[in-house]
């Protein structure tokens, strides 16, 4: 049986025997628990973000780590809002100390590469600063041998890829919340946690193009989505994916020099 990707399933003796390598690369994926319509579970960002996180050590030799299950608040114009049941949601300087945490624990550890795949909008921008203090803590500086990257996976799905997902046009990162991309993604990784007879049509959330505090609950769309999910397929999913993943292996493996299951540096 091929060993798993999963940290958790290590035992420390064996993750010790990586490490001595000095170049063990740990994927660390970062979700949230956000309400994602009547279809689709509130654990959809940290589901997604793990299985690209899985899928991608497994090609690289990698590690993932255990998610960070929580993300920053949900935002009205981009998850619904965080006055919506359902979204659990950490403040920015909770999630800052939390990225900041574990970038000093792997890499003092002698992990050599952190990778942060995100799949909660929200969260980026705290993740970054997260990240730039705990180097700044380990005086690791440029030309360091040790490094910590920081991506959002739908920022690798190509112009061609969204012409096929979305044959009568993409309507916008903006509003692909509980949208046909997340569900087509789950009903290819995770189909039964999907409840597609549940799925409201309607048409996308209209939005001004200000943040307005506090949230006027009424602009958001009833059912928290803020784009139909209606033309959502299996076959979307594994297109989606597929052309994800080996986009970032490729990126990856470049990036970090990796010379892993073929894929050249």
């Amino acid at each position: 049986m091929d060993r798993s990707v999963f940290l958790e399933d290590l035992d420390a003796f064996t993750y010790r025997q990586a490490l001595a390598s000095r170049d063990a690369v740990v994927l660390i994926p970062v979700g949230s628990l956000e309400q994602h319509g009547p279809h689709l579970p509130l654990g959809t960002d940290t589901i997604l973000s793990t299985e690209f996180a899985a899928a991608v050590a497994q090609r690289l030799g990698a590690f993932v780590a255990q998610p960070i299950s929580y993300g920053y608040k949900s935002q009205q114009k981009s998850g619904g809002g965080n006055h919506l049941s359902g979204t659990t949601s950490l403040d920015g300087a909770s999630l800052i100390a939390m990225a900041r945490n574990l970038v000093k624990s792997f890499l003092s550890q002698g992990v050599r590469h952190v990778v942060f795949i995100n799949g909660h909008f929200e969260n980026y921008q705290f993740l970054y600063e997260g990240i730039d203090l705990a180097l700044e803590d380990m005086r690791i500086g440029p030309g360091a041998e040790e490094s910590v990257l920081l991506l959002s996976y739908w920022d690798f799905v190509t112009q061609e890829t969204l012409a096929q997902v979305y044959p009568d046009g993409f309507p916008g990162w903006e509003i692909e919340h509980g949208g046909v991309l997340e569900t087509s993604l789950m009903l290819h990784l995770d189909p039964p946690r999907v409840a597609m007879d549940r799925l409201v049509d309607g048409p996308a959330a209209i939005l001004p193009r200000f943040d307005r505090l506090p949230v006027m609950p009424e602009r958001t769309p009833a059912t928290g989505c803020l784009s139909s999910a209606a033309g959502s397929s299996a076959s979307k999913g594994a297109l989606l994916h597929g052309q994800v993943v080996d986009d970032l292996v490729a990126d990856l493996a470049a990036e970090l020099a990796c010379e892993r299951a073929g894929v050249p540096a």
